[in-house]
């Protein structure tokens, strides 16, 4: 059924139906597009523009479609133009006249907006739970890693030791700050559309507020044109799946990094690994290698809308359909690699002692041989070369700085007491930072609370 077919003379074309067809994607949000018209026949018939028996036969058709679609009694064909269309022709075949009062005082434009919407909220919801869950996996690690040593790297060199528990804490932040930003999208997007019609509102006496009310909106929007026009809200959402999805990537690569043979820093499980098919020894990182993958095409959607939004003018535009299947598409792609993320890393066993020698071996603690020369009146670019020195002779002998006798530390530099072990030492050197932002075990225990905090509010 078309529901704008009076003004034609002509059927359409089949290819151009199937071309302007969206049922096959839209589909997806019928829960949505049933909760709208039912809100949308309560406010029409406390207005009296509906009859409370049209009303409750309305409501209890489209309950009963939507019962049917649930449990798979009903199925969507191919002849309807959308997910509109279908409702509405089902349920006037159902009910009979009073299926054709569903559609007052509306147009699809509204229609959809307000269904993209409740969609787009729905899913802010399920995404939000998905980066709790995350979140407070990540705490975990954090509460179990306290004294967990490891090297810190900056451009992919050992650096200076840290805890794993500091690592964590670097991706707790980075998933924090993204679960704060679906928070703003979802206050700033709740603002019900439906009422501004095709552009410019509508003749009939509408109560906005009350649709807005039982839809759970803060109250409706202020201006019809944008109400049909804007799909902000879809480009913030891509925006921020996106970067949810770099910073997933992110932890995959050194994740897939860790589980190398030359670091060994963690042990994947084997129900997130793979093998290969020639190679009896392998075991592949395969999900944390797609998960870093599927950015690309996250990032794909966000540049898909915002190229297609730039040239439309106001106010509703066909070209706007095109904002549902790569919208669709990027949640469930982040929904998924969220999902086997989470699972992935608590499932991963963490190589303590491995961690611990390779930052012992990468002169992490370089920095706090210099640093002690300081404390004991060395001017630190003197300081400086001093350990650079140190190091040379290190990787000529092939051992660490904390291998080296006191008769040696002394050839270089006679400032050298026998204290210097204890002040380049794992614990040292991680517990002497606290004071100076990187938190060592005391000032993590504070940081966890926090996290904590944070989390349960």
């Amino acid at each position: 059924m078309k529901l704008w077919g009076g003004r034609f003379t002509k059927e359409t074309n089949q290819l151009v139906h199937n071309f302007n067809a969206s049922l096959s994607f839209d589909q997806k949000f019928y829960h949505q597009d049933i909760e709208g018209s039912i809100a949308h026949v309560k406010m029409l018939a406390k207005q009296g523009i509906l009859t409370t028996e049209d009303r409750d036969a309305i409501i209890e058709g489209l309950e009963g479609i939507r019962r049917d679609l649930e449990s798979g009694a009903l199925t969507f064909t191919a002849e309807h133009e959308d997910i509109h269309s279908f409702v509405e022709a089902v349920l006037t075949e159902r009910i009979g006249e009073a299926g054709k009062r569903l559609h007052t005082g509306r147009s699809r434009n509204d229609q959809v907006a307000l269904d993209m919407k409740l969609y787009t909220r729905d899913e802010i919801d399920e995404l939000d739970g998905l980066v709790k869950s995350l979140l407070e996996e990540l705490l975990k690690l954090m509460e179990e890693n306290l004294d967990t040593y490891m090297p810190g790297f900056t451009h992919l060199q050992k650096a200076q030791p840290i805890t794993l528990a500091h690592h964590m804490g670097a991706y707790f932040e980075m998933f924090d700050r993204d679960r704060s930003r679906l928070s703003d999208i979802r206050k700033r997007m709740n603002y019900c559309p439906l009422g501004s019609g095709a552009l410019a509102g509508t003749t009939y006496p509408l109560d906005r507020e009350y649709t807005a009310e039982l839809l759970g909106f803060d109250g409706p929007t202020l201006n019809s044109m944008d109400s049909v026009a804007d799909r902000d809200y879809v480009i913030e959402l891509l925006s921020a799946l996106s970067t949810i999805a770099m910073h997933l990537s992110r932890f995959c690569e050194e994740i897939i990094i860790w589980n190398t043979n030359e670091y060994q820093f963690v042990e994947i499980d084997d129900s997130y690994s793979t093998g290969s098919s020639i190679m009896p020894q392998k075991k592949n990182p395969d999900i944390a290698e797609l998960i870093r993958g599927k950015t690309g095409r996250v990032y794909g959607a966000l540049v898909s809308i915002l190229t297609t939004m730039k040239g439309i003018p106001l106010a509703y535009n066909k070209d706007m359909q095109e904002d549902k299947e790569l919208t669709f598409d990027a949640i469930d792609t982040v929904k998924g690699c969220l999902a086997l993320f989470t699972g992935m890393i608590s499932s991963m066993t963490f190589k303590k002692d491995a961690m611990e020698a390779s930052a012992k071996n990468g002169f992490t603690n370089a920095t706090d041989a210099a640093d002690y020369l300081v404390n004991h009146g060395v001017a630190f670019r003197d300081a400086h070369g001093i350990v650079g020195q140190l190091v040379l002779y290190c990787i000529e002998k092939g051992i660490a700085l904390d291998d080296m006798s006191l008769e040696e530390f002394q050839a270089i530099s006679p400032v050298f007491e026998e204290d210097i072990y204890d002040a380049i030492s794992m614990q040292t050197c991680v517990k002497k930072r606290m004071t100076i932002g990187a938190p060592g075990q005391d000032a993590m225990k504070k940081v966890i609370e926090a996290c904590r905090e944070r989390l349960e509010k």
